[in-house]
């Protein structure tokens, strides 16, 4: 019997996934693993009850035995034996009829709300994936956006920047190219605002930021970044691009142990080369302005240097002005390495003469550098 009630189950759940899930899949277009879930959810569910019919008609076969077995043992004649056995017969009967009006119950119930039940998990899960698709989207916009605020610091901060003018600090252009997000949007996420959904119109109240928190973040990396300012200090083992974490854009700086390995290479094919104030140094992609730095440092502290021109600040000026070139491929970029050049003395701002905002890979695709290099900066400086 209960081989039979397994039988029923099956065909129950065959009947389900042909008859009812299918056609609602194909429908609404699911793909085969969305039909294969909602399959197997449905005869989990079949599972579930048909375990159920065949535990109540279990209990009472159960019951009825024992209620034969006592009435046997207490029978002193063969008509209370017979009676025992025809009372056990009547039992295990009334439990089979059970077991068909369950059964028969569960068929009734799989006909009448199966397809309503699977249309309404279908669109529940239509709901809930539309919900989180837009929620994913909210959160990666986040993350995207939360990655670059270092760099728009360094960039464009001059100890006014806050998340109430963070929009206006930077043309729509650049800000796109940097975040992956509009200006549009990224005012949507601070503010909220009115939108269209489906029709109908709605209303986001905004506020994903919290001001005090993004303000406060603002100002410890502004903190940090005058902290490591001065790339004179051999004292510091770190450099403010320790703190931006690499874009998805091109601004994937080169870290700092690399460019002085760089410039060790340099030297060592050269060993002289610092100690000349008529060598000229270029950086034709720069991207953090630590190689720059780093030629400068070195022709700075140069002992013959220092014999050359022993006063520091015209030492200085002299690198700024006629030995140190560099072009940067984007406006941002352009900021963030000049500022860094630059920032250790508020003084040396304006000397920015040597560094051009041109993005130099088409001239080097072309063959075009030497042009290039003659049209901004003039042949004798190249």
């Amino acid at each position: 019997m209960l081989e039979g009630i397994n039988k029923i189950g099956e065909r129950i759940a065959k009947a389900i996934e042909t008859s009812i899930v299918k056609p609602a899949a194909n429908s609404y277009g699911l793909n085969q693993k969305q039909t294969e879930r909602l399959t197997k959810e449905a005869n989990k569910e079949v599972h579930k009850k048909v375990e159920k019919i065949r535990g109540d008609y279990q209990q009472q076969a159960r019951i009825a035995e024992v209620r034969h077995e006592e009435a046997v043992k207490q029978a002193e004649t063969e008509e209370a034996v017979k009676a025992a056995d025809d009372a056990f017969r009547q039992e295990m009967e009334q439990a089979m009829n059970d077991l068909n009006s369950s059964i028969a119950k569960q068929i009734e119930e799989v006909v009448k709300d199966k397809p309503r039940e699977v249309i309404e998990r279908i669109e529940t899960d239509r709901a809930n994936k539309k919900k989180n698709d837009i929620e994913e989207e909210v959160r990666a916009h986040l993350r995207g956006f939360s990655r670059t605020i270092p760099s728009f610091i360094m960039a464009y901060d001059d100890g006014t920047l806050r998340l109430k003018n963070f929009d206006q600090i930077v043309t729509p252009a650049v800000f796109e190219e940097v975040t992956g997000i509009t200006l549009e949007e990224f005012r949507f996420l601070r503010d909220g605002g009115d939108y269209t959904e489906e029709g109908q119109q709605k209303h986001f109240m905004g506020d994903l930021f919290d001001e005090v928190v993004f303000d406060d973040s603002i100002e410890l990396f502004r903190q940090k970044r005058q902290a490591l300012a001065n790339y004179f200090d051999e004292g510091l083992s770190e450099d403010i691009f320790d703190y931006i974490p690499p874009q998805k854009t091109n601004q994937i700086f080169t870290p700092k142990w690399v460019v002085k390995k760089m410039v060790d290479l340099l030297e060592e094919e050269n060993p002289h080369i610092f100690e000349d104030p008529g060598k000229t140094f270029a950086d034709l992609y720069m991207k953090s302005g630590l190689y720059i730095t780093e030629i400068v440092r070195r022709l700075y502290n140069n002992t013959e240097m220092r014999r050359q021109i022993p006063n520091d600040r015209e030492r200085i000026l002299h690198i700024l002005r006629h030995q140190v070139y560099g072009f940067a491929p984007t406006e941002i970029i352009y900021r963030i390495a000049t500022r860094y050049i630059l920032g250790f003395d508020p003084s040396l701002r304006p000397e920015q003469s040597n560094f051009r905002q041109v993005d130099t890979v088409p001239y080097a695709k072309e063959g075009r550098m030497e042009q290039l290099i003659e049209k901004e900066f003039g042949a004798s400086n190249g």
